[in-house]
Order: structure tokens, then sequence, then C-alpha cells
């Protein structure tokens, strides 16, 4: 039986990344060893789109109030390269991980599938 999800974020400063979850976004974590901290993540859903040839993944962050939130993690040093965006499923931005990547962050309009 499937009991949960691995997701796996790809960084040009692994460390870095690790310790923006760990101490910004305060996420509680297990080591695996040799520093290879394993996150627990808020409660999630899976969506599915279409697309040309293989697609690709995406992982976005939720919350119930995006302005909000953007208020508080720029409080606290993100950086979000990107104005918020009105899409017809959500208000959406990016956070910049100090890793140099980008991680999706929104405000659904639709009700949350993790609270089914």
């Amino acid at each position: 039986m499937i009991n949960g999800a691995h997701v796996i974020i790809y960084s040009q400063d692994a460390e870095a990344d690790r310790a923006f979850l760990r101490d910004v976004l305060g996420y509680p974590h297990v080591d695996a060893g040799h520093g290879w901290l394993i996150f627990k993540l808020p409660p999630a859903e899976v969506a599915v789109h279409p697309a040309e040839g293989s697609g690709s993944h995406e992982l976005f962050l939720m919350c119930d109030d995006l302005a909000e939130t953007i208020a508080d993690l720029e409080s606290r040093g993100v950086e979000f390269p990107d104005p918020p965006e009105e899409a017809r499923w959500g208000i959406l931005t990016t956070i910049r991980l100090p890793g140099g990547g980008d991680l999706g962050l929104y405000q659904p309009h639709h009700e949350p599938a993790y609270d089914l």
C-alpha cells in the first residue's frame, strides 16, 4: 500500500536550500545520514495537467492568504522574483531558494483536496 510521496528538489547549493527549509520555513526533519535532511511537508495534493512530449513536474507550496504569507516570509529575508499573478485556479508567485532555484507558492481558489 502506498503511504506517502517523496519530493526531490534539485539544487545548485543543497546545503543552503536545506538550511532554508529548516530555518526559514521551519519544516521538521530527520537526518538520513551525512547531513541529508528529509523534511516533513504540509498536507499535499496532486494534479495532472496536459503536456506535450514527456512533460515535467513542479512543486508548489500552498497557503490560505498569499499576501500575508509573502509579508511574513519577506520579513525573514525570503526573495520573491515574480509579483503575485492571478490564475483561474489561484493566486501564485515564486520563492527564490538560496541555491538559485525557484519554488512555487499559491493561494488556491478551489477547495484543497488534502482536507478530503
